[in-house]
């Protein structure tokens, strides 16, 4: 059954949406306090038959952030979340919050060897996780020199390690400290080109001021319905929905997981407003039978629809309002095209904007090899200098250093800025393959095929997807004598890696060629031949 929603009669300024909350600290518990002083008992999380007011959110989280200093969680601290888009997450996000430490959360198709990574890495206190990850979980845990503690999301309340007895908790005893919009609050993992994901840091500030500017960018209202279906491992929906909901005092809907057959049915009967995809999802919807389509959904905004599907969403979908912007987990919300135009399709859009005039945003520069800046339309690397810059990557201060120039963030991303000071995205200076809205670093996909035994060397190079974005080609030179077949090495990777990670082709090349200075010369390989000719589809 659909949920009634109030149609809209008049809608308010980013501005006006800011200004109708008291001022807030820079925290997101007190910009919560901020929201919920208006609208207790508005909806502000729908998760299927869930349905939770800002007050009845608001409580919960207070709860959860009294077990969690109960379990010796302060400021600082770190707890991992592993599991699909759950309320979970957002209840642990804002309780940690409350006590100025960090949420942690991991993507949970991660494979042994990238769930250990991260969790060591991070250094976690603890962790809350879904019951089917626990069998991976446990054995990493167990070898920590202190053991994290582990919180079951999806156990009932008669487990007392569950997330449903932890809610019991009272939410009395001593005060809890007030936190600091300085405080780290989350630490987002994100591929590099060292093999190994830098996690990446971020302040409270940054996260409920890249909420306000999303308030900006699709002028989100207090009534809107927010659909999250972008796992909450990402920046997108944390720092775009989760917190552009916080900001403007609207309502989040959250999905476990995206399903094509079921994205219109849960958008219309949900009475969802907003949602964000990447380009993969919007080609897969256009692409998908119209049966499943739903008329009577309320969608006005839909961000990340690309050039190639924006005439369906547009004349079929009915959705009036399509954006596409650029930015990156250490630098959200830097462009967009404006809300009401012009819009230049394939472009990034112009530098986005907070609300209030007077608070400057982004700036961003083009320029060569030698950090000088380049011409109109002409092409060089995008450098970017924002107020909501990452804090750095976590316990890495070589590659943070590495990351900068003065105040200048090197994106590593090849742009053009038009006259009009559209930026359009040319390709990416950086070794990263970009699937399915996942940033993945070759250097770690290279290290894992390298490690089987009948490999002398390979090769993770990107090629085209029918969907958008890129495919994985695994280019491979096998060690002199071994035997070695071409879905070995998908085989290979799928028992190390996430789903996202295996290489849907791969070539056996006696030889790779390689560079002077003894790289392997992937230029090359991606102009051979012989790599096409012996390129084999796995999924085919």
């Amino acid at each position: 059954m659909a949920v009634s929603v109030p149609a809209r009669v008049v809608m308010k300024s980013p501005l006006d949406v800011l200004n109708s909350y008291r001022p807030h600290d820079g925290t997101l518990h007190d910009a919560f306090l901020s929201r919920c002083a208006v609208q207790a008992d508005e909806p502000f999380l729908i998760q299927g038959e869930v349905r939770w007011s800002w007050r009845e959110f608001g409580e919960r989280y207070e709860r959860l952030a009294h077990a969690l200093a109960a379990r010796g969680i302060g400021r600082g601290m770190r707890v991992a979340v592993a599991g699909r888009n759950d309320k979970a997450h957002v209840l642990a996000l804002f309780a940690l919050a409350r006590l100025g430490a960090i949420m942690v959360p991991v993507n949970p198709e991660f494979g042994p060897r990238e769930m250990d990574y991260a969790l060591r890495h991070a250094d976690v206190q603890g962790i809350l996780a879904e019951a089917r990850l626990l069998e991976l979980i446990r054995p990493i845990a167990d070898e920590f020199a202190a053991r994290p503690w582990l919180m079951v999301i999806d156990a009932p309340e008669a487990d007392p390690d569950s997330l449903a007895a932890a809610l019991r908790h009272p939410a009395a005893g001593a005060p809890l400290p007030a936190p600091a919009s300085s405080d780290t609050c989350v630490i987002i993992y994100t591929s590099g080109t060292t093999g190994f994901p830098k996690g990446v840091m971020h302040s409270q500030y940054n996260l409920v001021t890249a909420g306000e500017a999303n308030v900006a960018r699709v002028h989100l209202q207090p009534d809107d319905r927010v659909m999250i279906i972008l796992p909450f491992f990402h920046m997108n929906a944390l720092f775009y929905s989760v917190g552009g909901v916080l900001a403007s005092g609207a309502c989040m809907i959250v999905v476990p997981r995206f399903s094509a057959s079921a994205f219109w049915q849960v958008a219309a009967d949900n009475g969802a407003t907003v949602v964000n995809i990447i380009e993969a999802i919007g080609t897969i919807l256009a692409s998908r039978d119209r049966g499943e389509y739903r008329p009577d959904h309320r969608l006005r905004v839909v961000y990340g629809v690309r050039r190639k599907s924006a005439p369906v969403f547009r004349d079929e979908f009915g959705v009036r309002h399509l954006f596409s912007g650029f930015g990156m987990t250490e630098i959200p919300g830097v462009t967009c095209n404006p809300y009401d135009g012009p819009d230049k399709p394939g472009s990034m859009g112009v530098v986005a904007s907070h609300p209030d005039p007077a608070r400057p945003w982004a700036r961003c520069r083009v320029v060569d090899d030698a950090g000088r800046d380049v011409g109109v339309d002409e092409v060089g690397e995008l450098w970017v200098a924002t107020p909501i810059v990452m804090q750095g990557y976590f316990r890495d201060p070589g590659q943070t250093r590495q990351a900068f120039d003065g105040e200048w963030l090197k994106t590593g991303d090849l742009v053009r800025r038009d006259a009009d000071g559209f930026f359009f995205h040319i390709s990416r200076k950086k070794d990263i393959i970009r699937r399915r809205g996942e940033n993945i670093a070759a250097a770690e996909l290279e290290m894992v095929v390298n490690e089987h035994p009948a490999v002398f060397e390979a090769a993770a190079l990107a090629v085209p997807s029918e969907l958008g974005e890129d495919e994985i080609l695994m280019v491979v030179a096998p060690r002199p004598g071994a035997t070695l077949a071409e879905a070995d090495i998908a085989a290979w990777c799928r028992e190390r890696l996430a789903a996202i990670k295996v290489p849907r082709y791969v070539a056996l090349l006696p030889e790779l060629p390689h560079t002077p200075t003894h790289k392997i010369a992937k230029n090359v390989l991606r102009d051979d031949p012989a790599v096409k000719a012996r390129t084999v589809d796995l999924q085919a």
